[in-house]
């Protein structure tokens, strides 16, 4: 969430902010004007509160006083109704909340001064290539051509069982996808100085608020009879690690890496990539989530991004790096790459992953708070990445190491992880 004292005192910061979101279109200025008298309002309400309280107390002294000295105390009691019918007016209007907060709750992240003006994916700017498509002999077929031949991948059957945009995996590519998830989980761990969590896939409402997902994305998730609701991205609970407490700097940067299911409604996604693992209800994905002090979120942004490009260059998959242009940049992020690896069978770019600082957006929302040795509590920044989806990560694998004969070559780094099997082919 933004801080309202920073738009208080920048409004047209503020305003030029969410032109460049899209928010506003250019010229506009309305949104500033409705936040910062609906402001005005609740703040001169809680001022009338306090004075209010003040003469109440002050009143009922008054009037023990004159009841003590035998005095007429009638004109004092009935202003001591009219303050206290008065009081309760307010107090119940303050206790419905600030509405310029429940619209602050609404609104996106500003964006960082590098990212590109644009209204949607085109714009993005690639900042980096790495590696060279594979030269292939043939016409290379997509995953899902690859996976049914061997065998090992089933849509079908998951309809059956759940509907659409679900896969069932077996034999080869079952193990594929535990190989993958640990080969991830031991590069960011060991490399890059993540500590591995099992954290809950079921999670809160205040939860959801802190990172972001409600209440703007309530229909993009899934909730379950008992309120709770089914993790879109382990960052959810991963970053939530931190809600609601003041961690003290030397204990600063936190890494945090998790291997788990992530579930999305696909809500706003209909008639896209409906065949394939390439967007699904249910998918495995290893995160990455960093909080740190507010002058190491830049720093820490471009070692989650370098862990995630070590993923794919340990794989030898070719890829590319995208910073998200103005109108692609995810709702709670300030600046975010997209990684997009290389698939033969699309003959195209499809991301991977994603890696985003959130500055201190999440954290105001979470009131996590780092304390230094000098001044009070500050905010902490957030950051989150794929570390990779293991399903896209399945994909790449497959249609980059198909061989002419339909079988699938295993990546050397993944063999250990395959338990020594290096090729997967049809029974």
């Amino acid at each position: 969430m933004l801080d309202i004292r920073w738009i208080r005192e920048t409004p047209e910061q503020f305003t030029a902010a969410m032109q460049k979101r899209g928010v506003l279109k250019a010229g506009q200025d309305s949104l500033t004007r409705e936040l910062l008298e609906t402001d005005r309002q609740f703040r001169e309400l809680i001022t009338e509160q306090q004075g209010l309280q003040s003469r109440r107390n002050q009143l009922a002294k008054e009037i023990g006083m004159a009841k003590k000295n035998g005095e007429n105390a009638d004109a004092l009691m009935e202003e001591s109704k009219q303050v206290n019918q008065r009081l309760a007016d307010i107090d119940a209007r303050i206790a419905e909340g600030n509405p310029a907060e429940e619209l602050l709750k609404t609104l996106p992240n500003r964006l960082d001064d590098s990212v590109p003006l644009g209204e949607d994916e085109t714009a993005n700017k690639e900042v980096k290539r790495w590696g060279e498509a594979p030269k292939m002999d043939f016409e290379p077929k997509l995953h899902d051509d690859l996976g049914e031949a061997l065998g090992m991948m089933d849509f079908e059957v998951a309809a059956k069982i759940a509907g659409s945009r679900f896969v069932v995996l077996k034999q080869g590519l079952a193990r594929l996808e535990r190989a993958l998830a640990a080969f991830m989980l031991d590069t960011h761990t060991g490399q890059f100085g993540f500590t591995e969590v099992v954290p809950p896939y079921l999670v809160r409402d205040n939860s959801l608020y802190g990172t972001g997902q409600l209440p703007k994305f309530a229909e993009d998730l899934f909730k379950t009879t008992s309120g709770h609701w089914l993790i879109p991205t382990a960052e959810v609970s991963l970053t939530n690690l931190v809600q609601d407490s003041i961690v003290p700097e030397g204990e600063l940067p936190l890494r945090y890496t998790a291997w788990t299911p992530c579930f999305r409604s696909e809500a706003g996604a209909a008639g896209r990539d409906t065949r394939g693992m390439i967007r699904q209800h249910q998918f495995s994905k290893v995160e990455m989530v960093t909080i740190c002090s507010p002058e190491k979120s830049e720093e820490e942004h471009q070692l989650m991004l370098n862990a995630a490009e070590t993923i794919l260059q340990k794989l030898g998959l070719h890829y590319r790096v995208m910073l998200l242009c103005s109108g692609d940049t995810g709702f709670c992020s300030q600046k975010t790459f997209d990684l997009e690896v290389w698939l033969p069978g699309q003959q195209a770019f499809r991301e991977i992953s994603s890696v985003s600082n959130c500055g201190d957006f999440q954290a105001r929302r979470m009131k996590a708070r780092v304390k230094g040795k000098e001044g009070g509590p500050r905010l902490l920044h957030t950051l989150n990445g794929s570390g990779l989806a293991v399903g896209r990560t399945m994909v790449a694998v497959l249609e980059n190491y198909q061989q002419k004969d339909g079988s699938v070559r295993i990546p050397d780094v993944l063999v250990p992880y395959m338990g020594g099997v290096s090729s997967l082919a049809a029974a």
